[in-house]
């Protein structure tokens, strides 16, 4: 019983505060373009682009949560960070300009 309130076996217990989290650092990211794109028509934005960021960042950020939250080890911990940030840095360069499939914009 004593691991399923505040201990370190798997349990879910602070699960959300790490979600808000995610949730409101994918918000502290999206206001970057959205308060350039007001001083500038150098950034221009559809809600289609405010979109596809949102479910990246939101989508890379609760893998990232629940992969540290998973594996105990500090490798582990490196590894996981290391193949989602490449995976993010891959997904993003895909939707932005096509590197590789020919997908962006």
């Amino acid at each position: 019983m004593g691991t399923m309130i505040g201990g370190q076996g798997g349990n879910l217990h602070g699960s959300g505060k790490a979600l808000r989290r995610v949730v409101l650092g994918t918000a502290a990211i999206l206001l970057a373009p959205l308060l350039a794109m007001q001083f500038t028509n150098e950034v221009n934005w559809s809600g289609g682009d405010f979109a596809a960021a949102a479910v990246l960042l939101l989508g890379a950020g609760t893998a990232l949560a629940l992969a540290l939250r998973t594996w105990p080890g500090a490798r582990q911990r490196l590894l996981a960070t290391a193949l989602l940030g490449l995976a993010f840095l891959y997904l993003w360069a895909e939707l932005a300009v096509g590197i590789f499939f020919g997908l962006g914009s």
